[in-house]
Parts: C-alpha cells; structure tokens; sequence
C-alpha cells in the first residue's frame, strides 16, 4: 500500500505495508489461531474448535477502525481483538468460542504481534542492505585511483582516494549490517506468559505450548516470557539507530560533494528525482536528504524506546503500550534510509577529473606535512612547522604554488633538493596506506553475515 501523505518521506511502500492496519490485526490474529492450534497439539483445546479458530481468524473480516477505538479505551489492543474474534468463532461454533485466547493475555497479543511485523520486515531490510553494499563495493573498485581531497574539519588536507573513502563508508554500513541482524536472531521470539508471566492456567503444560506456538510462528523459543524485560528489543532499536547514523554520515558526505563548487559527486537525476520547484538548473542530493531526515529523527525513537524500559514488576504501565509505534517508526525510518543509499549509491556517478581539478586548486598548500616531515629530519620538527607556515603564507598570499615558495627559501634550499620539490605536490606520491587500507576495508566485508 502507499505510504500516507504526511509519512511520504518517512516510509517505503514496502514497509507501509507491513505496519498497515491490516498488516498489525492479521499478525495479531495469526498469533491467536497459532495458539489456538498449538494448544490443540498438546490436547488442551479440541482439534475442532483450534480449525474453527483458525478459520475466523482473517484480517479482511474485522473492522480495524472499531478495533483502533476500543484499543484506545481498553488500553490494549488484544482485549477488543479477543472480544471480537470470539463473536466472529462464536458465529460458526460457539462451542469453539470458549477456547479463543485460551490462556494468554493481551500482552502476549501485542509482543508476538509486532516480533511478526518484524519478521515481515527484516527480508526488506536485508535486501536493501545487499544492494547498498554491493554497489559500494563497486564503487570503491571502479574508483580506487581517483585522488581527491582529504577534508578535515571542512577543510583541505593531504590526498586520499575516492575508493577508500567508499570502503570506508562500505565497513561501517556493514559492520552495522552484522550487529543488526544478530539484534533480529535475537528479538524474533514468542512472547506467551499469561496473567503473571507463569502461564499458570495451563498448569504443568506451559512450556509444551510455548514451544509448539513457536514452532507455529517461525519463531525462537526463549526461556520465560519478557513482559517487562526490553533489552532484546532495545538491542534491535539500537542496532537501528546505529546503522541510520553510518547511512547519514555517507550521505552526508556525498551531499557536501555535490554542492555546485566541489562537483566531485552527483546522485542520478531523472524525471520527477531531483528536481526544484522553482529552479531549473538544480539537481539536488534527495536520497541524501531524506536519510539525513532519517538520522535526525532515528536517536530520538531510540531514546524513547529506551526510556520506556523501567517497567513495572510484572506488567508495565505506559512502558510496552509505548512501544508499537516508536517500533514501527524505527524500522521504517531505517528501511527508508538503507532503500535512500541504496539507490543512490547504484547511480552515484563519480567526476574525476573535478576532483584532481579541486586538488590542484589549492596551490599545493596540501602538502605542507610531507615538506614538513622532509625538512623535519634535518631540522627538527618545530623548526619545520615554522618554515613551512610561512611558506605557505606566501603561497596563498603571491597565489604561487607551495613548491615555488619553497625553492625561494634559502633554510629549505640546502636541505630538500629541487627534484624532491618538483615532485612535492604529486598526489599519488602521498597517499601512503591508502590502498592498503582499501583493500583491508573490502576484505573486512567478506565475511559472512550473520543469519538467522
């Protein structure tokens, strides 16, 4: 389904889907009919009336609207769903009837309910993830050789390669990639405890149904329920917000290398993509700018997950009713990012030569640390930095390059030759490790991910 207006640059459509009304009232209604059926398996409730549940249980014939306003006055959604699922039974079997929500509570409802959503999304995830990493390291081998600035603090620096800069975006997004999904093996899991977290009214039997609910799900099977313990779902929230932060920094960075005086990077155009209302000309960093709109909201869903974790003994109040939609915001607002670099690193097109052309504008004053180190085995470090802040005074002063300014200079004529200054300003003479680390980089992402 489309997303809604007012969630247009907060969602994929993909996703919009799976946190749709109807989406949320089938996954509660699965969890209904599963436990339906595994509570028939251990001879709890009659194979009948588990077949009778089962069949009731179909989203298209319940009325989300109602569901949504009693919700809000049972403070829950599984007390409306339960009522209304039992009427739906009762219609066709009322002696089936008895036997909906057989033992559960409506936590129980709601947890496993929105860990199904979460099943749902996670391939969306993963998917997107696979695109945006591939087309990074793509990236980064295609452009391996491109030199360009380093920019610290904003401003010029010693060269680096537009292929490191790539992998380094590439490790960070996929080191997040890892911990996110060992967050999900973690969080899909069965939530079914009853009134207390004993399941007490399934007497010695409590833990048989677990299993086979889980079994009936596709979900892990834990130990004790987790009412009121978080920490598996604030991992994944987390891990969330860590990898949106990774995606913001690398659109961050492409969008500062497409402004119109760098003009080392520009994200594919097209029709209706990039465009201004009011300037022709423009071509504007959308994907960058929407996952830079996601990391802007994503620490704050963080941390209203995390500040509702102190929740009360057995049953929270205010704690878990929080979760759904901070939940659900945090895994669309990470699908939208992860979907926003994705396609925006598969048409990312690189300008060479723009980049070399940016390098040489800076009149060589990038290479005032390899002088340095240079003129430092002669004279020492600070005498050094001294000669060299002047000459590069000069060279920005007379707009001459740094070598020029250097050669003038009787204190570096005598120790650094004219060759090694003609070379001086050779970027890739100075790139150091840079390759290697690239390379480091692209291997570090060769592992296997982790899978479920």
């Amino acid at each position: 389904m489309p997303a809604r207006l007012i969630e247009s640059l907060a969602t994929t459509e993909p996703l919009a889907e799976v946190f749709s009304d109807q989406s949320v009232l089938q996954a509660m209604l699965d969890f209904e009919a599963a436990l339906a059926r595994a509570e028939a398996r251990v001879g709890i409730v009659p194979v009948a009336a588990a077949e009778s549940i089962t069949a009731a249980a179909k989203a298209g014939a319940f009325d989300s609207a109602t569901l949504a306003r009693d919700t809000l006055r049972g403070g829950t959604p599984g007390i409306p769903l339960a009522k209304a699922l039992t009427e739906k039974v009762r219609a066709s079997s009322p002696e089936a009837a008895r036997f909906v929500h057989w033992g559960a509570t409506s936590q129980d409802v709601a947890d496993t309910a929105l860990v199904l959503l979460l099943q749902r999304a996670r391939p969306l995830l993963q998917s997107d993830l696979q695109r945006l990493e591939t087309a990074l390291a793509k990236l980064s081998e295609q452009h391996k050789n491109a030199v360009m600035l380093g920019r610290t603090l904003m401003q010029p620096a010693p060269p680096v390669t537009f292929g490191l800069k790539a992998a380094g975006w590439l490790a960070t997004i996929h080191r997040s990639r890892n911990r996110l999904d060992a967050a999900f093996n973690e969080s899909l899991i069965v939530q079914f405890g009853g009134a207390s977290g004993t399941l007490a009214s399934l007497g010695a039997q409590g833990t048989a149904v677990v299993r086979e609910l889980a079994s009936e799900l596709g979900l892990g099977f834990v130990e004790a329920p987790w009412h009121t313990q978080r920490d598996r779902l604030a991992n994944l929230v987390c891990s969330c917000g860590v990898l949106v932060g990774a995606l913001g920094k690398m659109a961050r960075d492409i969008s500062l290398l497409m402004q119109g005086e760098v003009g080392e990077a520009a994200e594919a155009g097209g029709q209706g993509r990039g465009g201004s209302s009011t300037m022709p000309h423009k071509r504007n960093p959308v994907g960058c700018s929407v996952t830079l709109a996601a990391a802007y909201r994503a620490p704050g869903l963080v941390a209203a997950f995390l500040s509702g974790m102190v929740q009360e003994h057995e049953r929270g109040v205010g704690g878990w009713q929080a979760e759904w939609p901070t939940v659900a915001s945090v895994i669309q607002t990470t699908g939208l990012a992860v979907a926003s670099m994705a396609e925006v690193a598969e048409g990312l097109t690189i300008d060479a030569t723009r980049m070399r052309a940016n390098l040489e504008a800076t009149h060589g004053v990038i290479f005032a640390e390899r002088a340095m180190m240079l003129l430092g085995a002669a004279l020492g470090r600070d005498v050094a930095h001294g000669l060299l802040e002047e000459a590069t005074r000069r060279s920005v002063a007379q707009g001459k390059h740094l070598a020029d300014a250097l050669a003038e200079m009787p204190e570096v004529a005598g120790h650094i030759d004219a060759s090694v200054l003609r070379e001086l300003e050779l970027p890739e003479e100075y790139l150091g490790s840079a390759e290697k680390f690239r390379e480091a980089l692209l291997s570090s992402t060769q592992q296997k991910n982790i899978k479920r």
